[in-house]
């Protein structure tokens, strides 16, 4: 059986002023709403300023919106995994989700994964990403030690150097 507001929002899917209201209490009521609600920036705005989560049914177009997408990131980190290809190069948006999610280095550009300040940020909150990062910042030594700082584990995703190194390997005693 499924819930009311489920079958409600169903029944309502084309009304604006409806869905409005309803996702404004329950952002990821997005999901049955009608594609093209799903397409109106206003609809999806008040969709995930309740709830981030949300950015999982927005159009692909809005998916390239970057206000949209920090609204989301800033409600739910790991729904950059949503945004568009041209977004997951935007520094900005990334950074803003790998601060708080540092898995999201993961869907991150290459270009983005060779970033310093990136992939800094990534490692503090999840060091084991590091092995998401390029081969260049896999042998920082202040990559590496932000990494195995927050886990032991990610020493064994840095490059040959600075697995012996034996700064690098105390971290992990």
């Amino acid at each position: 059986m499924e819930a009311k507001e489920i079958t409600e929002i169903k029944a309502n899917k084309d009304n604006k002023e409806y869905v409005l209201n309803a996702v404004s209490n329950q952002g990821k009521l997005l999901e049955w709403v009608s594609d093209e609600l799903k397409d109106d920036e206003e609809v999806v705005k008040k969709a995930l300023e309740n709830d981030g989560e949300a950015m999982e049914f927005a159009s692909d177009r809005l998916k390239d919106n970057k206000k949209l997408m920090l609204l989301a990131i800033n409600n739910a980190p790991w729904t950059a995994c949503y945004a568009s290809d041209r977004l997951k190069k935007d520094k900005d948006v990334i950074m803003a989700s790998v601060k708080k999610y540092g898995q999201t280095l993961y869907f991150a550009s290459e270009d983005l994964r060779d970033n310093f300040d990136i992939v800094k940020a990534a490692v503090s909150n999840k060091g084991i990403i590091v092995k998401y990062a390029s081969d260049t910042l896999r042998d920082n030594e202040d990559i590496a030690k932000t990494a195995v700082s927050q886990n032991k584990v990610a020493i064994h995703y840095l490059s040959q150097r600075l697995k012996n190194d034996e700064e690098i390997k105390k971290l992990t005693e």
